[in-house]
């Protein structure tokens, strides 16, 4: 079949590995270190909201978030994120990946500033507004997804794109160490300002008034990085593709590129003209053509990334219940406020340190290498292995810490090594450029929808069996081990959906979307 490349598109394809490469990682990867950050600090202080809101008078145990304000509390910037993944992910194929690029970290750092301001007479009212301001977080967040991989993908050359956006996407993994080192920080500072003693020994002393501080300072600090790097993320050139594929603009798609390879480029305006009038360069996302071509891809991007959620976000929201229910974290009586929050952002800071952060950037040493359907595979194989060693002798785990610990670890090691890197990935890569950023916005909205469940269905089922022994205001679940069991269950069936994932490496952006240029693009991929 006659493929006739742009050159422009090829040019960006063969370049060597430059500095505005690295450019592009920082400017991108900075809104996902806020998101990771924005996401995941609300579990670092859950706990203080629960002491500082919702504590009785003469309870036995401090005070916890109720179930109906934990839920929403963690999940509204989800849903927020799912919405904005859709809208930010369609406006960035009608409007230009530049243009809504600013927009959404606009969003994102006022909102994570106006959660630290969440405020009210009672505790209802703040939380109310702490979760008005969250879910707007999350619409911001959401726009990042689709732009950030799309932009990484049509900025990137061929033979090393993969290691690009998964740099971008290792950028969460240290949102995420950050946000443990941030809550380490300020509750050792105001623990050793404000010293106070255990629940047990004097409940109405136990969290002191300006622990109020400590979650808002943390949570505010997410706006820091998004900030830094405003002015430059709005200095970026429109891609060349979005340029020329989709506004039909060869000339500024020849001149940006020219500009930021420092390379003369031809405009082929004749050439752009009949590729746009090519009927494979124009089916719609609803169209019989793209069901044929993308139909199965887009099943594979969807299920793989919703059933990686599932298992994703409850490990990583809830770590801290799983962690102290076998012990690692100490029972809430014995600790005051400040130090808990110190205790459990310690216990999610070393997890992230010794197997989250080195699991993303293990994926970017050897995508290209590798590739992405054997990683991903062998990410999902190993979270099923290891979920099951850490679920089925659970009973055993309670008295041997530092094994469950290490085995709870590697699950994190292998998502990261695996489907929560690949999943980001693929989607910028193998559809049409005229849908690439809609094509990633859907594909990471059922992800979030997996996190929806995760978020709001493991706070409920891994409570006890035993009435007794649930946390107050929730009803009997089905224990944590046998909601672990569960999540590895997930697992396994995400390694399934994964042989619906085709492989990318090495081939142009135009050769992994099948889009077909030349005098026989009406012909299908392999005629």
């Amino acid at each position: 079949m006659a493929r006739d490349q742009l050159q422009v598109l090829n040019a960006l394809d063969v370049a060597k590995t430059q500095l505005y490469h690295f450019t592009t990682i920082v400017i991108a990867g900075m809104g996902f270190f806020t998101d990771a950050y924005d996401l995941f600090s609300i579990s670092l202080v859950a706990k203080l909201l629960g002491r500082l809101y919702y504590t009785k008078p003469g309870a036995p145990k401090p005070g916890v978030l109720p179930p109906s304000v934990s839920s929403s509390v963690t999940g509204v910037a989800l849903v927020g994120t799912l919405i904005g993944q859709l809208f930010f992910g369609w406006l960035g194929d009608k409007m230009g990946r530049k243009k809504v690029y600013g927009l959404t970290l606009i969003i994102m750092i006022i909102c994570a500033v106006a959660s630290g301001f969440s405020f009210g007479h009672t505790p209802k009212g703040v939380m109310a507004s702490l979760c008005f301001f969250r879910f707007w977080l999350g619409f911001g967040i959401g726009g990042d997804y689709p732009l950030s991989a799309t932009i990484m993908a049509e900025y990137a050359n061929k033979k090393t794109r993969g290691a690009f956006i998964a740099a971008v996407f290792a950028m969460q993994g240290m949102g995420i160490l950050f946000s443990g080192i941030i809550s380490l920080v300020v509750s050792t500072a105001f623990d050793r300002k404000y010293p106070t003693p255990t629940y047990e020994q004097n409940p109405g002393l136990s969290t002191p008034p300006e622990a109020d501080y400590v979650w808002r300072i943390v949570l505010m600090f997410g706006a820091l990085p998004a900030a830094l790097t405003f002015y430059w993320r709005m200095k970026m050139p429109e891609t060349a593709r979005y340029t020329a594929l989709i506004a039909k603009n060869a000339k500024q798609a020849a001149a940006d590129m020219g500009r930021v390879l420092n390379v003369d480029l031809e405009a082929e305006e004749e050439k752009v003209e009949k590729i746009s009038k090519g009927k494979s360069n124009n089916f719609g996302l609803f169209s019989r053509e793209f069901l044929r071509r993308h139909g199965l891809h887009l099943f594979g991007t969807t299920s793989t990334w919703f059933l990686l959620d599932i298992a994703f976000y409850s490990q990583n929201l809830f770590q801290k219940d799983v962690l102290s229910a076998i012990g690692w974290i100490p029972p809430a009586k014995t600790m005051n406020g400040i130090h808990e929050v110190f205790r459990i952002a310690k216990a999610q800071t070393l997890i992230a340190l010794c197997s989250t952060v080195p699991g993303y950037w293990f994926t970017v040493a050897f995508i290209d290498i590798m590739g992405r359907f054997a990683i991903q595979l062998m990410g999902f194989f190993f979270m099923t292995v290891f979920m099951f060693a850490v679920a089925i002798p659970y009973d055993h785990w309670k008295t041997h810490h530092l094994g469950f610990v290490m085995m709870y670890a590697l699950t994190f090691f292998f998502a990261n090594f695996g489907p929560n890197a690949t999943t980001f990935v693929v989607p910028a890569e193998i559809f049409p450029a005229r849908l690439r950023s809609t094509c990633h916005g859907i594909s990471a909205a059922a992800g979030k929808a997996g996190a929806i469940i995760g978020a709001y269905g493991f706070l409920y089922a891994a409570q006890n069996q035993d009435k007794a022994k649930t946390d107050a205001g929730y009803p009997p679940g089905i224990g944590i081990k046998n909601a672990l069991i569960i999540l590895g269950c997930i697992n396994a069936l995400g390694m399934i959906c994964t042989f619906a994932v085709p492989e990318s490496k090495g081939k142009s952006l135009e050769e992994a979307s099948q889009e077909t240029f030349g005098d026989d693009d009406d012909e299908p991929e392999g005629v």
